[in-house]
């Protein structure tokens, strides 16, 4: 079997996959469908540097995200012009907040990441190992039981309760950070 044809039969098997965690990053359909295709184009030239300590599915899951990730944060950090028209006036501080956007993505998502991040270090070993292996690395509940010498019932079910605890641990901080934010800023 030649390259491209095992190229072309890898592309079919994990296309639908891909799509899906590029979707599910970008929630654009259009933005999903260009990182799905550099991802696809990555693992072409990269194909050579897999060393086979993973699945390969778990490789090519990884160099999507990263494909994903790497284009928000460049599309993201586009300079902002304080020369623009009405910005230089005599309340400089109200017209630089007025022509920027008042919800900053880029902070949001580090502080949804952080969030996330502590909620994941609060889950019991079990239920974080299966949820990594399963949510973020991208592996099946067959593979994830070999893995780890468990049943395929038990890691849906510690999959189905971590994934029911980060819920809580997450809604319990964004209640909090609610609470805190009493006096919104307004702008005029």
């Amino acid at each position: 079997m030649g390259d491209g044809e095992a190229f072309a039969r890898l592309y079919e098997t994990h296309k639908r996959r891909v799509y899906g965690i590029c979707l599910r990053i970008t929630r654009e359909r259009a933005e999903a469908e260009d990182c799905a295709q550099e991802a696809f184009l990555q693992c072409f030239q990269k194909l050579s540097t897999f060393r086979g300590d993973s699945a390969l599915s778990t490789w090519l899951y990884r160099l999507t995200v990263n494909v994903v990730l790497m284009r928000l944060r460049t599309s993201h950090s586009k300079p902002v012009s304080l020369d623009t028209a009405g910005c230089l006036e005599d309340s400089t501080e109200s017209a630089i907040l007025n022509s920027c956007p008042v919800d900053d993505l880029c902070l949001a998502g580090a502080v949804d990441r952080i969030a996330l991040h502590r909620a994941l270090r609060r889950l019991p070993p079990g239920y974080r190992t299966i949820f990594l292996l399963h949510d973020v690395e991208g592996k099946a509940h067959s593979e994830i039981a070999r893995e780890l010498g468990c049943s395929i019932g038990n890691s849906k079910s510690q999959l189905h309760q971590a994934r029911v605890r980060l819920r809580g641990f997450l809604r319990r901080k964004a209640r909090a950070r609610k609470s805190k934010m009493r006096y919104p800023i307004t702008v005029q």
